[in-house]
């Protein structure tokens, strides 16, 4: 993990400083709330339907043990117990009293994390593959790339202010795991035929009212420029995108819009940076500047390569609830005899992504004792042990049992992604959590999902998209209808893993459906699938096959089974 330099640590902590001294300015009425706002969301500090909420920052999704414990500590004392991990790989507390937000902010400090650049208009958290150093399928490591990008953007004085916020994944391996090409900008490290380094670059992604798969813009820029180009692309979107039209102002639409122009804006100022401006030569990376980096990411110590082959069966009789948590929650490792270890955050009785301070302190201590204090958090919104040994499978299971974290559901139905939705979050139409809570009751049986193979089920509340339902195989959007909540959905979408295929978005397949119609739905989309899929075929594969007309004609008798339900008494009295 990258280790906070002398200077990384003035900064957070000066900023830590000056926030509090605005946030007192604040509360003495010396400092107006308008204009505080933009001062506390460049915190990470938003007000939602309740309550004050902190985004916090978990640059490309590595966590240690120490800030882990730290965020159980902020979720205990400030909080009401518990935080949520986003797909964002942040972390969001939702009931901080504002009047303590800069004690969180200074509990922050104290172990190198922070708010700063988690909302606003500005550049965003860096994300990237929760396997990220570890893959066997990698080509080049993308964490010290992240962390680079991580330190020119932050707080980057031109890109303080752009037209709306910005976002940039980065993935390393051949199968991508970061969703690329559904960010702002898309970076793909590869390696040229002469075994350079460099990226592809992808713009223009996003999802929201109008989901765009992001293009390629240049096939391979030297991992030297990059900055160069990063800043190119974003200099021509701060000069050109709209600014009179919220719903108009991501890069996505400017993109859209001007098409080649826009291309060759970027590629015009990138030659003037290279070539001209001297200024801003100065953020071609060195050499030395990468190296210093990569240092912090080398294999920690008392990583020890094993050379014989893992045999669960070894040492007698194994539960079989522990081979299927094998198959779904431990990953393949570029280091022999070791494993990476999903930790599930999607049990019943927990909304997903939720995680309790109890919870945190006890994945701490499963990450000091069996992955050298390490951990990530995924897209998908679960913890991961990066550094598992083989050896000590059978302890973590049970270890991950205990705490509720074993649930051997990663990729399956019930392994759902949704954001906070109405019951936390001003902008959302409808409510998530509740959806997701009647959709994991209606498929509680693991062995049925398990049956039903990989399967992604992603909600989101409002447009905004922060559940990703475009990508969904199956996707869930809360809609307002007349002053009430309904949910539009849509099957067949794919974020760009192998197995969902290039990234899509999702066909809509009709008119939106009641709260309580929703898992009827799903459902009825599962028995669709049951009905039709050839030997092998996964349920996004069937439903691209096939179409949306069987699956429309499967959830419209859902809808019509509700209208002919005879009304309740209470009803016949109104």
């Amino acid at each position: 993990m990258y280790q906070y330099t002398s200077f990384d640590r003035q900064v957070v902590r000066q900023r830590a400083a000056q926030f509090r001294n605005q946030l007192e300015r604040n509360l003495k009425g010396e400092l107006a709330d308008d204009d505080f706002r933009p001062l506390r969301l460049q915190n990470g500090w938003y007000i939602q339907r309740h309550a004050p909420m902190l985004r916090v920052a978990v640059p490309y999704g590595e966590l240690s043990s120490v800030q882990l414990r730290q965020l159980a500590v902020i979720a205990r004392e400030l909080d009401r117990g518990f935080g949520h991990f986003t797909t964002r790989q942040n972390l969001q507390f939702n009931w901080i009293p504002l009047e303590r937000s800069a004690d969180a902010m200074d509990l922050l400090a104290e172990v190198d994390m922070h708010g700063i650049q988690t909302s606003g208009n500005c550049i965003r958290n860096i994300t990237s593959d929760a396997l990220a150093g570890i893959a066997p399928d990698e080509i080049v490591d993308p964490r010290p790339y992240c962390e680079i990008l991580r330190q020119w953007s932050t707080l980057h004085p031109e890109f303080a202010f752009l037209p709306r916020k910005f976002k940039i994944a980065v993935s390393g391996a051949a199968e991508d795991r970061a969703a690329i090409a559904w960010h702002d900008v898309g970076l793909q490290l590869l390696k040229n035929e002469a075994g350079e380094v460099g990226f592809k670059v992808y713009v223009g992604g996003g999802m929201g009212r109008t989901p765009v798969i992001g293009s390629v813009i240049n096939a391979f820029v030297p991992w030297q420029e990059i900055l160069l180009y990063l800043e190119a692309i974003v200099r021509v979107y701060n000069r050109f995108g709209r600014r009179d039209n919220l719903y108009k102002a991501r890069i996505k639409i400017l993109v859209k819009a001007e098409g080649q122009k826009f291309f060759d804006a970027v590629n015009a100022e990138f030659d003037k940076i290279l070539n001209q401006d001297a200024d801003g030569r100065e953020h071609i990376i060195p050499v030395s500047e990468l190296e210093r980096v990569s240092r912090s990411f080398v294999d920690p110590a008392g990583v020890r390569p094993a050379t014989s082959g893992f045999d669960p069966h070894r040492g007698g009789q194994i539960p079989p609830a522990f081979l299927r948590w094998l198959e779904r929650n431990v990953h393949a490792h570029r280091v022999p005899g070791y494993r990476a270890v999903t930790l599930s955050l999607k049990r019943a009785g927990q909304a997903p992504g939720d995680v309790t301070a109890e919870q945190m302190d006890i994945a701490a201590t499963m990450a000091d004792r069996y992955s050298l204090g390490e951990l990530r958090v995924t897209h998908e919104q679960n913890l991961l042990l990066p550094w598992v040994r083989e050896a000590d499978l059978l302890a973590v299971w049970h270890a991950a049992r205990e705490a509720g974290f074993a649930t051997p559901n990663i990729g399956l139905l019930t392994d759902i992604i949704a954001c906070p939705g109405g019951d936390f979050c001003a902008l959302a139409n409808a409510r998530s959590i509740p959806v997701a809570a009647d959709i994991s009751e209606r498929f509680a049986d693991l062995d049925a999902v398990y049956e039903l193979g990989p399967i992604d089920l992603h909600i989101s509340g409002c447009m905004n998209s922060c559940g990703h339902h475009h990508t969904g195989h199956i996707g869930v959007l809360g809609v307002d209808k007349d002053g009430k909540e309904w949910y539009q959905v849509s099957v067949g979408g794919s974020d760009g893993t192998q197995l969902s295929g290039t990234a899509v978005p999702g066909k809509v397949i009709g008119p939106a459906f009641a709260a309580e119609e929703v898992a009827d739905v799903v459902e009825a989309l599962i028995e669709v699938y049951r009905a039709h899929k050839a030997p092998g075929e996964h349920f996004v594969d069937t439903v691209r096959r096939i179409g949306v007309a069987p699956l429309r004609a499967a959830t419209d008798a859902v809808r019509h089974a509700t209208a002919a339900q005879p009304a309740t008494a209470e009803a016949e009295t109104v």
